[in-house]
């Protein structure tokens, strides 16, 4: 599935479509480049599981923790050194359970993460535009994203 969002409002309502569709234990990994969109498309997912709290992106501390229809897990993986520093916060713990986690930069780590989740990639088109596209990777079928829309 491929999405063109022509700022950053439509990519966050893009998220919160998607947010909509996914279920407990959902794991969602995200590419782009840096201020491709990946926070914004994550503050969408936020918005649709009642999540009042300020989405930011947590490049210092690995994982942000929010809480509202569903356990949000947040995490980056763009400053880590290696991948024990996940297994040291447990990141076991998150992905395996009803929560749902997002993982910005999800490539950065590919020995660590389950052959089976969502990938969203984010290219940056121009200053404004982004195109975004959404694969299942592994077993996941995607196919109750078919109503998926901007």
């Amino acid at each position: 599935m491929i999405f063109i969002t022509n700022n950053c409002d439509e990519t966050v309502n893009l998220g919160r479509n998607f947010g909509r569709l996914l279920k407990k234990g959902y794991i969602v990994g995200l590419i782009g480049e840096l201020s491709a969109g990946k926070t914004h498309f994550i503050k969408g997912i936020a918005k649709s599981l009642n999540i009042n709290e300020e989405i930011t992106s947590p490049t210092f501390t690995i994982v942000n923790e929010y809480y509202g229809d569903f356990k949000l897990n947040h995490f980056d993986f763009y400053r880590l050194k290696n991948e024990e520093e996940l297994y040291n916060i447990g990141f076991d713990e998150y992905i395996f359970s009803d929560s749902i986690s997002v993982i910005e930069w999800i490539n950065l780590m590919p020995l660590c993460i389950p052959k089976d989740y969502i990938m969203v990639k984010i290219n940056i088109i121009n200053e404004n535009k982004r195109e975004i596209s959404i694969e299942g990777i592994g077993n996941i079928d995607i196919s109750f994203l078919g109503e998926l829309k901007l």
